[in-house]
C-alpha cells in the first residue's frame, strides 16, 4: 500500500541519469539496483545490504558509501515502488519537468546495465507508472529553468538520486506547478537577498552545496598551511594537503556531498549549507576520518559542525559506536 500523504521529490533517474529518457517517454519514475544487492532488499535485510555495499560497492564518483548512504540506497527501491500521488520534479538542461505517481504496480525488469562506463553485474530496473511528464505549469506556461528565482533553483535541483523537499520548499514547488502567485515567497528577505542588485537573477547561480565545498576546501588548505609541525607553545599535529590544488579538493568535496546524499556521514542528519542554514550546528564541516592522517582521498567525510567538534581528534570507529548509542537510546525527559 502506498503512502497516504503527498510528498514532493526532486530526482535523477539512474547513474548519470541514464533512465530519464525512458521515464519521460513512458511516463514513469525509476531506479535500478545491482543484481547482487537485490536479494538483500527482497528479504528486507538492511544490515546485510549495508555491509555488502560498503565492502563491494562504490558511488558514481568512485567513493565507498558510508553506512547512512548505503542505508539510503536500500530505501530507494521501496520509495519508487510505493510512491502514489506524489509529485516528482526533474531538471533537464533549461527545463523543469514534473509528474505525479500513479497507484499502478511497479514494472521490474532485469537487464545488463547501460550506465556509461559500467561493466558490472546486471541490474534490476524498476519503473513506477506516473502521469505523462510535463514541462509546463497547469496554466500552460513553460517552466524555464533560468526564469526561476535564484533561491528556487537552489532547492529544485539535486545532483544525487533523489531528495524529498522540506515542507516550505514543497509548498513553493506545488504553487509553481499550479501556476499560482509566488510573491509570498519572493517578497521574503531571505529570497530577496538571493536576487541580483538589479532585482534580476544573476547569470551564474552557485548552489549552496558548491559554496560550502569552496569554503571547506579553503579552510582545509589554510589549516595545512599552518600545521606543518612547527613549534609554538606546543607542537601542532602535522596535516598534509595531498590534493593537486584547492580546486581539486573542492571537486572531491562536491562528489562526497553527492555520495552522502547531503547527509552527515556519521549521524545521517541532513546537512545544512552556507547562506541557507537555520541551525549553525548543522552546517557541513570537513572531517578527517583518521585524525592522525592527512587531507587526502579516502580519508575525508562531511559531517555536521557539532559532530566534527565533538569527535575532535578521537577514533572514528569508536565515535560512531557512541553516536549510534545516543541515537538508539531512549533519552529521559
Amino acid at each position: 500500500m502506498g503512502p497516504t500523504t503527498l510528498k514532493t521529490f526532486i530526482a535523477n533517474f539512474g547513474q548519470a541519469n541514464y533512465l530519464w529518457p525512458a521515464c519521460r517517454e513512458q511516463g514513469t519514475v525509476a531506479t535500478f539496483e545491482d543484481e547482487d544487492l537485490r536479494p538483500f532488499w527482497e528479504k528486507g535485510d538492511r544490515a546485510g545490504y549495508i555491509a555488502y555495499a560498503i565492502a563491494h560497492k562504490k558511488s558514481a564518483a568512485g567513493i565507498t558509501p558510508t553506512r547512512p548512504v548505503a542505508s539510503r540506497w536500500f530505501n530507494l527501491a521501496t520509495i519508487v515502488s510505493e510512491t502514489v500521488g506524489d509529485v516528482w520534479i526533474h531538471r533537464e538542461k533549461d527545463e523543469l519537468w514534473w509528474t505525479v505517481s500513479k497507484p499502478d504496480p511497479v514494472r521490474t525488469t532485469i537487464e545488463l546495465s547501460r550506465d556509461p562506463g559500467r561493466t558490472g553485474p546486471r541490474v534490476y530496473v524498476m519503473h513506477k507508472p506516473a502521469q505523462i511528464w510535463s514541462n509546463k505549469d497547469k496554466k500552460g506556461s513553460r517552466l524555464v529553468w533560468k526564469a526561476l528565482h535564484p533561491r528556487a533553483r537552489e532547492f529544485l535541483f539535486t545532483e544525487g538520486t533523489l531528495q524529498q523537499l522540506a515542507e516550505e520548499n514543497a509548498a513553493y514547488a506545488l504553487a509553481l506547478i499550479d501556476g499560482d502567485d509566488l510573491s509570498a515567497w519572493h517578497s521574503q528577505a531571505a529570497w530577496k537577498a538571493k536576487e541580483g542588485k538589479s532585482g534580476k537573477s544573476p547569470i551564474t547561480v552557485y548552489s549552496a552545496a558548491k559554496r560550502a565545498a569552496y569554503r571547506m576546501a579553503k579552510t582545509a588548505m589554510d589549516t595545512t598551511d599552518h600545521s606543518n609541525g612547527q613549534g609554538v607553545l606546543r607542537t601542532i599535529k602535522n596535516k598534509e594537503f595531498r590534493f593537486a590544488s584547492e580546486a581539486e579538493l573542492q571537486a572531491y568535496i562536491e562528489a562526497l556531498l553527492v555520495s552522502q546524499e547531503n547527509l552527515c556521514a556519521i549521524t545521517s542528519i541532513p546537512l545544512q549549507f552556507d547562506g541557507e542554514y537555520t541551525d549553525i550546528e548543522m552546517l557541513c564541516s570537513l572531517d578527517r576520518i583518521d585524525s592522525n592522517g592527512h587531507y587526502e582521498k579516502c580519508n575525508l567525510q562531511v559531517v555536521c559542525r557539532f559532530i566534527n567538534r565533538w569527535k575532535s581528534d578521537g577514533d572514528d570507529a569508536e565515535f560512531r559506536r557512541l553516536a549510534r548509542l545516543l541515537q538508539t537510546s531512549a533519552m529521559p525527559v
